[in-house]
């Protein structure tokens, strides 16, 4: 500690997730309010291995909770893949004093979290991901802000296929993981959709057939989703118009899910987990994520949460395509 004062670093790791400037700021005023000492590392775990540090004041984080991206900058780190990079940033930890470091991100990032803490450094994760592919935690910050972009796309686009009896493939951002894709789906009334979880199950060949099925019922237009753990949206929109004679278009969103305003759910989330992040250094906790699970916010021990697993409910794709008839 500096002159008795707690000292906490904050960064922000892997792709950037509305919501994040929103856990800093909280990071940030609960750390000042607490009479803590707070530095911000830029670039994430890169900005920490080159100690590329600022000290971080109230009037810093003002205004920044509605803009979307993080103003500490973001980076993929691979020097975190290696011995060497992990023990150069535990070493500047302890160079730097901090008695806490709180990551903001994914599940990459929460891998560099288990290695620091294996060489002293307490690391305290908080969930920041559109994916929605954290095991540990129902929510993670991001999620609900790219859902809506995605949403807020597809009824602009159902507004033309209609106009011109088209089908419209889309395609979602989301990694590995088909939660936006399967979100999207179901609250824009999508007829079809194409999530990882369920690759080699769902076959373009199945798609088309239920597009067939569609038209002879005499749906004039049609939406499939199509996760980014799948891709091929231009090749399936290809496939699809030339074998129904339907015209087909395909539309990739791509980075326009990662940034916008954050919405209030983000935001809210945001808030409190940057809010308990810093408490749970100042309570003596050590090298936990931040979750929220059935309604409630709770601290989860590194190791365990990253041996969890999660899948998406099969119910979901049922009740899809239910309401799609």
């Amino acid at each position: 500690m500096e002159n008795g004062k707690v000292k906490i670093g904050v960064l922000t790791s892997g792709g950037d997730a509305p919501g994040m400037n929103a856990a800093i700021r909280a990071v940030v005023r609960t750390g000042i309010n607490k009479d803590c000492k707070v530095i911000g590392i830029h670039k994430g775990y890169i900005g920490l291995i080159n100690g590329d540090i600022t000290e971080l004041k109230s009037k810093d984080v003002s205004d920044i909770m509605n803009r979307g991206g993080t103003i500490l900058h973001t980076a993929r780190c691979p020097e975190m893949m290696t011995e060497e990079g992990i023990s150069r940033a535990a070493a500047i930890y302890n160079i730097l004093g901090l008695d806490g470091l709180i990551v903001i991100g994914g599940d990459g990032s929460f891998r560099g979290c288990k290695a620091l803490s294996e060489r002293g450094v307490n690391a305290i994760g908080i969930p920041g991901t559109i994916d929605l592919d954290i095991s540990c935690t129902e929510y993670t910050i991001g999620f609900d802000t790219a859902v809506n972009t995605g949403l807020d796309a597809i009824r602009k686009l159902r507004d033309t296929s209609s106009s011109h009896e088209r089908c419209s493939v889309v395609e979602m951002m989301g990694r590995d993981a088909g939660y936006i894709a399967m979100w999207c789906a179901m609250t824009g009334g999508a007829e079809e959709v194409l999530i990882p979880e369920s690759k080699g199950v769902i076959t373009s060949d199945m798609v088309i057939e239920q597009i067939l099925m569609n038209r002879s019922k005499g749906k004039r237009h049609n939406l499939v989703v199509v996760a980014e753990g799948v891709g091929g949206t231009v090749k399936l929109a290809k496939k699809i118009q030339d074998i129904t004679g339907i015209q087909t278009r395909a539309t990739v969103l791509g980075h326009l899910q990662r940034g916008g305003v954050p919405t209030a759910v983000d935001c809210m989330h945001a808030s409190m987990m940057g809010y308990l992040a810093v408490k749970a250094i100042l309570d003596g906790e050590k090298n936990k994520i931040v979750a929220f699970n059935r309604g409630r916010y709770e601290l989860i021990d590194i190791n365990t949460a990253l041996s969890m697993t999660k899948k998406i409910d099969s119910e979901y794709y049922d009740v899809v395509k239910l309401l799609s008839i």
